[in-house]
């Protein structure tokens, strides 16, 4: 009753914003709703008769004036999309407002959009830090590898234990347990779909990109999380989404070296990828991984469907976390760590267009996990493991009045069910021996969400736009001890989440920036077990974040700045692997400026950005453990090369990071290139990938000794992060083999 009471005084206020016209008005957007700058629209007759024509401006958005009454067709046209069109009628002196979306690439085009301005911005991306990294511009984090699928300039990737454990993720100050303050989505067609598992049993947030096959990856979203209200759960300091190629040109691809080989395939809507390998550390790690992708999409009137299937499994010995400080040790502490996951998920959403300026959208999903994981960090051998059912859904309704006000609400509803979310402690430290084992916590828990949410946007004048929203999240925290049942409870969580961003875009031809503030209320959920301890945790982690972003384009470069502000409350949870036990954490403030410059010229652009962050503990001021302070990163592209010869690389730095209890890591370089030619038109691609590395990835501190060490004591371990060269060769099977 309270979502329909606010729902309709949003109605009647827009009512009050609605005038006379007599204009065809809108804004067109790429698959991923991006601004889609200097595309040709045009309104056409019955007869296919022209009636006006012009290009999109740099927000993506279009005007006609003065159009007769009557039946046209309104149709815009790119070199990098399919044509999209749209009927529409015409009143005597109406004034209409119609959006168009281009929902499908060209056959052989790689390009979306290069980044975003904070110009561009809609009720549904309303967070000005927002970029879109196009596929092809970027390198595959570790090409025929497990782990990240592409790398993310600016967003270190770390894969803490080799192996297919999936990766950690790292932003400026940001030190996430798998994704606890960073979410994950993988977009099914407008729908986020949450790829985050709350209350892991090896990890706080675990997100795994890895269930992708990267030739499906259209682009990559990040934005600063807090300022969506779409977002909710984990989207403290960062949210990325992985967009999906709508159709995938028939290829197949093998890549591989002397210890790794991996063969990738793709037809229309389906992708499959298996992959064995070792490694490069002295342990085998006997790698297998197989998936499946599917994306679908159909338009059926005013219906536009689409489905998708995410089906993987893997397994493999783990190297783990070895000290650092012993030269030459490229090999595992306890042979028995392995890891097995599989996963099973499926998607679908319809986006109903109601009329050319209102859509209802509505999700559901279903998915399946398992995790079985094995470890050693420095107390013996441990079992991590749980199986657990995802499924929700979304109801969302735009409606578009004009350029001074849009209007979304919906709901959102979510439930994780994990059972046996246990950790098991082997006693024996026979490398050969799996047991006699003991358990540490077993629990079956249940995290229930229902949250409404509804937001308003629009420009106030041709130069300041605004983006309002909130939403409600009801959560109900259901954790079944099965050791303790003393500890079970059922307890209902809310936490309100306010958004604002106001945005300054002076016109292009002045010499102003552009420069938009934001403000977020957000949250991440907490594993609710109690574990060893004897208390209740926190159940929920508030955060506030504040944003200031200013950005200006000059002679083909693209020039950002970001500063950023996020407080986190303190809070009682995460369960120690070894010993059960809950662990303080907060309360917590990051500070971080990023600068960033892209340049675009004939054949490739350079792109590079470095990040400061400063991020403490408040209750005694001393630096978050494991939070980077220092990133860089440099990438470029060359296309127009000789002999049809393309170059990709990225350079990246990780300064050394604090590691908690006077400790402090190393720093972490790695330069990542690709050196592809094209044969018999494109048909045929073979090339290189390489990486050049020093340092050691998911740097920490344990307490352990080796073989004839003695008494174990503290220090610092990570996974040796090795260079190496593989090749490999695509196929193409759509395109023509003779050359131009």
């Amino acid at each position: 009753m309270i979502v329909a009471r606010v729902f309709s005084c949003l109605l009647a206020v827009t009512a009050a914003f609605a005038g006379p016209g007599g204009s065809i008005a809108g804004q067109l957007t790429d698959p991923q709703g991006r601004p889609v700058a200097d595309a040709i629209v045009r309104i056409l007759e019955a007869r296919n008769a022209e009636v006006a024509e012009m290009r999109s401006g740099p927000d993506g958005r279009f005007d006609f004036s003065a159009v007769p009454a009557g039946a046209y067709r309104i149709v815009a046209q790119d070199a990098d999309f399919v044509d999209v069109a749209r009927p529409i009628d015409i009143a005597d002196g109406a004034d209409v407002s119609v959006d168009l979306r281009f929902t499908r690439l060209t056959p052989h085009s790689d390009a979306v959009t290069a980044t975003a301005d904070v110009s561009d911005l809609n009720i549904q991306n309303p967070d000005p830090a927002q970029r879109v990294l196009v596929r092809d511009e970027i390198l595959d984090a570790n090409p025929g590898r497990p782990g990240a699928p592409v790398s993310l300039p600016g967003l270190p990737i770390e894969t803490a234990s080799s192996g297919i454990k999936a990766p950690q993720y790292f932003a400026p100050g940001v030190a996430g347990d798998h994704g606890e303050p960073i979410a994950m989505f993988i977009q099914v067609g407008s729908f986020l779909m949450p790829n985050n598992l709350s209350a892991n049993a090896h990890g706080n947030g675990y997100a795994d990109p890895n269930i992708l096959v990267p030739a499906v990856i259209e682009a990559v979203e990040t934005d600063g999380g807090a300022f969506n209200v779409r977002e909710g759960d984990h989207s403290v300091n960062l949210a990325a989404t992985y967009n999906i190629r709508p159709s995938l040109e028939p290829f197949a691809t093998l890549t591989g070296d002397y210890r790794d080989a991996n063969l990738s395939a793709g037809w229309r809507w389906l992708a499959v990828e298996a992959s064995y390998g070792n490694g490069f550390l002295d342990t085998l790690e006997h790698r297998q991984q197989y998936k499946v992708n599917a994306l679908k999409g159909w338009n059926l009137g005013r219906h536009s469907l689409t489905t998708m299937f995410i089906g993987y499994y893997g397994k493999s010995m783990v190297p783990g976390l070895v000290p650092i400080d012993v030269p030459n040790l490229h090999d595992t502490i306890d042979p028995r760590q392995k890891d097995r996951t599989h996963t099973g998920e499926i998607a679908l959403n319809d986006v109903w267009h109601l009329t050319p300026d209102s859509e209802l959208q509505l999700s559901t999903f279903f998915r399946t996990y398992n995790l079985s994981l094995f470890s050693n960090f420095g107390d013996g051998l441990i079992r991590q493991s749980e199986s657990r059912t995802v499924t929700g859904g979304n109801g969302n309704y735009i409606r578009r009045i004009n350029r001074h006000l849009s209007v979304m609400a919906g709901m959102d509803y979510f439930r994780e069910a994990p059972r046996r979310d246990d950790l098991d402690h082997y006693l024996s430290t026979d490398p050969s021996v799996y047991g006699p084992f003991e358990k540490v916590t077993a629990n079956n828990i249940t995290l229930n969400f229902l949250t409404p949410f509804v937001a308003i946007d629009g420009s106030i004048v041709s130069w300041l736009h605004y983006n309002l929203g909130w939403r409600r999240d009801q959560i109900d925290f259901q954790n079944v001890d099965l050791l303790a049942p003393a500890n079970s409870f059922d307890r209902w969580r809310g936490i309100n989440s306010p958004k604002a961003t106001l945005s300054f875009v002076p016109p292009q031809n002045r010499p102003l920036p552009s420069v938009a503030l934001s403000f977020g209320q957000t949250f991440f959920t907490n594993d609710p077990r109690m574990g060893t301890g004897g208390q209740p945790g926190s159940l929920i982690s508030q955060a506030h974040s504040y944003q200031l972003v200013a950005g200006k384009s000059v002679a083909h470069t693209d020039f950002r700045v970001t500063l950023g502000h996020v407080t986190q409350s303190a809070s009682l949870a995460k369960i120690d692997p070894d010993t059960g036990l809950q662990y303080d954490e907060g309360p917590s403030r990051n500070r971080y400026i990023t600068v960033s410059a892209r340049h675009t010229f004939r054949g490739g652009f350079l792109q590079a950005s470095v990040s400061k962050a400063d991020a403490r503990d408040l209750s005694d001021g001393t630096p978050v453990p494991e939070a980077p302070r220092l990133i860089m990163d440099v990438l470029g592209t060359l296309d127009r090369l000789p002999f049809g010869l393309h170059v990709r690389a990225e350079f990246e730095e990780v300064g050394a990071k604090p590691l908690g209890d006077g400790f402090v890591g190393v720093p972490v370089r790695e330069f990542r290139g690709a050196l592809v030619r094209d044969f018999q038109n494109g048909k045929v691609q073979a090339g290189v990938h390489f990486q050049i590395a020093s340092g050691y990835t998911g740097q920490t501190t344990e307490v352990l000794a080796l073989p004839g060490e003695g008494d174990p004591f503290e220090r610092v371990v990570g996974v040796y992060l090795p260079s190496y060269a593989t090749a490999s060769v695509s196929y193409h099977f759509g395109r023509r083999s003779s050359e131009k």
